[in-house]
């Protein structure tokens, strides 16, 4: 069973989900599945890597791994880094890709400590937090898509869902649940078909921030990786062991 109130510790591989309250959409057009992920770049790479999402009509599923502690950062008021994109040029029908700055508006105090390192300007500098980050996340896409649609109250169930993953099998399994919920759910008949999925960018050559060969090499290669993919999937079982 998932636990929503489960921590997100530094160096652990999580399955994120969350979906619509009351089942409601989360995303009604092209601009809202691009902005997600927009602000996705901006807050989550901060904190944890990420190897494989989906996003669904009134739902999503993200497979991250939290950075180790030396790896999570402490905020900077003059921090201005840039980041790169989930999202595939050929997909937005662009040449350009929009960024966003990761600059996040508030951080909390790293609750193990650690946060008496002294900023150049003076001061003391916050540790981002990973729960923090992605609750920030929601609240942004939340009140962009309210705002937009003349909306109001709440746009997520609350709190969002986790469940840790301990090891490379069942890595595996959530990569191919992820990967499958598109053709599970009727929005395609192949994988290759839906472009709100991560399965693309594990089996293209252009860049992203997915972490593609950890993902390819817990398949072995990519040849398999295809070959499971192409395998019909135990999609209510492994939905039934993430009490789902």
């Amino acid at each position: 069973m998932s636990d929503p109130k489960l921590p997100l510790e530094a160096g652990n591989f999580y399955h994120i989900y969350n979906r619509g309250i009351d089942g409601c959409d989360l995303f009604r057009c092209k601009s809202d599945y691009e902005r997600f992920l927009l602000l996705y770049d901006k807050y989550i790479p901060l904190i944890a890597d990420t190897y494989a999402w989906v996003l669904m009509k009134n739902h999503f599923h993200l497979l991250v791994k939290i950075k180790e502690e030396n790896e999570i950062g402490f905020i900077s008021s003059q921090s201005s880094s840039e980041s790169t994109t989930y999202l595939q040029k050929p997909l937005l029908g662009s040449s350009t890709t929009k960024r966003v700055s990761p600059q996040t508006p508030s951080a909390v105090e790293d609750p193990e400590g650690g946060l008496r390192n002294t900023d150049p300007e003076g001061g003391l500098k916050k540790k981002y937090h990973p729960s923090h980050q992605f609750s920030h996340l929601f609240n942004a896409y939340a009140q962009s898509l309210n705002k937009r649609n003349e909306r109001t109250g709440s746009l997520f169930e609350h709190p969002f869902h986790r469940k840790l993953i301990t090891d490379e099998y069942y890595l595996r399994q959530v990569i191919l649940y992820i990967h499958h919920n598109p053709v599970h759910h009727k929005f395609c008949e192949h994988l290759c078909d839906y472009p709100w999925s991560s399965y693309l960018s594990c089996i293209s050559l252009k860049p992203s921030k997915i972490k593609h060969d950890a993902v390819i090499g817990w398949f072995d290669d990519e040849a398999n990786f295809k070959y499971m993919h192409e395998q019909k999937v135990a999609i209510d079982a492994i939905h039934n062991w993430l009490g789902l």
